[in-house]
């Protein structure tokens, strides 16, 4: 049987079974050719090579080590951005300062220095001092595994679960780069030929945090969920809950793809054939470099853009007042029923729908709320912080409601935005805004009903 006969007849077949023996038989049979036809002797990288795959590609060993790899990536991220980030706080503090200065010496109005330097100014640099850290350290090091190899060894571990729900093997790659920024990783379904595929992961790939909301998980574990545990524990524990937190919205992922692929975007997934390449040494110094310059700066710049007319946009509402109440304050009381529903709280909603632009100010907002100052505020400490939650009546039901609904609500603007431009389509970016907002509704709403149904808390 010819290999032209035997692809003749994987067209034909629908049944993924099927299909999948169609393409071992080609394997089998181009393997046999080279065989009979190429004379070659192994070196000792391709005995390396096979050695090391045949640990991280295993059914058995495969997917521990990708967790593993996983939670020491967002560890070294975790451990490693918080003394940047409050370094960099600090430093704009201490601008501030000086700026504030300047305004009272040109006498300038007391709306401008606020809309200027509270709602301005503070917004965007909160979101390059909580931004800038991580991404330095998170972007480097994912380039680093993809430079050695790894990547490619975890789409085809992955492709097993993608396939089974209908999707592709390639959507883990977008996922992954859906861990720095989902508006880069909505690009990156380029990737994915199929057009039907390529839309699954452009849908679900919101389902994985990005790097803007890594600063609300972080924070919340850190106050609520690692409470009692200090230095290294601390980080630990962090790790531990953010990589439980990632691991449930990756099972949503594959959850969602199913559900699509049986209604909306029904289909046969396409075969992923992966010719994986060699492990190779990492080029350490130009993979950092290039991480940082391309990647980082080009998604800091892009945060900055779209949370700048948020900052301003939130300073106003908090300041015009109708009657003896703003209206930020009128939205907060309308939200508020809702929100004690899902075990939040109307601040926390008004948070969230004020940071649409960027999902990095949503933290401060919420602390402009509570606080009642009328400006983007900064605490001195997470005990603080903690002190400021637990006075409006936080739980670690609210946090963790508040983390499970960051994880799995609407994408940001500029995602939304990404996603129009990709497809062309306003139905379908309207359903990448639908699709999340309602499993974050519906999620925390349970957690929160069963747990007040048994008294847990």
């Amino acid at each position: 049987m010819s290999i032209q006969h035997i692809f003749a007849e994987a067209q034909k077949l629908s049944t993924p079974k099927l299909r999948d023996d169609i393409v071992q038989q080609l394997y089998n049979r181009s393997h046999k050719l080279c065989q009979e036809g190429i004379a070659y002797s192994k070196t000792k990288r391709d005995t390396r090579t096979e050695k090391l795959d045949a640990i991280f590609t295993s059914p058995i060993f495969g997917f521990p080590i990708m967790i593993a790899m996983l939670g020491l990536l967002f560890y070294i991220t975790i451990a490693g951005a918080n003394i940047p980030s409050s370094l960099i706080a600090e430093f704009f503090g201490y601008l501030e300062g000086y700026i504030t200065q300047i305004f009272s010496f040109l006498h300038a109005p007391e709306w401008l220095h606020g809309i200027l330097v509270l709602g301005l100014y503070r917004g965007t640099t909160w979101v390059i001092s909580v931004m800038l850290p991580p991404m330095a350290i998170f972007f480097p090091t994912f380039a680093l595994l993809e430079n050695y190899g790894y990547l490619p060894r975890v789409a085809f571990n992955m492709d097993r679960l993608f396939k089974r729900v209908g999707a592709h093997g390639k959507q883990s790659l977008t996922m992954a780069m859906g861990f720095g920024c989902n508006a880069a990783a909505v690009i990156s379904t380029r990737i994915i030929e199929s057009p039907r595929e390529r839309m699954l992961a452009i849908l679900t790939n919101n389902f994985v945090p990005c790097n803007g909301r890594w600063g609300t998980l972080i924070v919340l574990s850190s106050l609520f969920m690692a409470a009692g545990f200090t230095g290294g524990m601390a980080s630990l524990v962090t790790t531990g809950v953010i990589v439980g937190i990632v691991m449930f919205g990756i099972v949503v992922t594959f959850f969602v793809s199913w559900v699509l692929s049986k209604t909306a975007l029904k289909g046969v997934p396409t075969h992923y054939t992966l010719e994986l390449p060699p492990y190779r040494k990492p080029k350490i110094f130009d993979t950092v470099i290039r991480s940082s310059l391309t990647k980082s700066w080009s998604v800091l710049v892009r945060a900055v853009k779209v949370a700048a007319p948020a900052a301003i946009l939130t300073w106003v509402f908090a300041n015009i007042y109708i009657g003896d109440t703003s209206i930020l304050m009128y939205a907060v009381n309308f939200l508020d029923p809702f929100g004690k529903m899902l075990g939040l709280d109307g601040y926390i909603l008004m948070a969230f729908i004020l940071g649409l632009p960027a999902n990095e100010i949503v933290l401060p907002i919420l602390l402009m709320g509570y606080l009642s100052t009328g400006s983007l505020t900064e605490v001195d400490s997470l005990v603080d912080l903690k002190k400021i939650f637990l006075e409006h009546g936080w739980t670690w039901l609210t946090a963790l409601n508040m983390m499970l609904f960051s994880l799995l609500h609407y994408p940001c603007g500029t995602t939304l935005l990404n996603i129009y431009k990709e497809t062309k389509s306003k139905k379908w970016t309207f359903l990448a805004f639908l699709i999340p907002t309602v499993i974050a509704i519906i999620v925390p709403l349970v957690i929160t009903q069963t747990v007040r149904f048994f008294g847990w808390v």
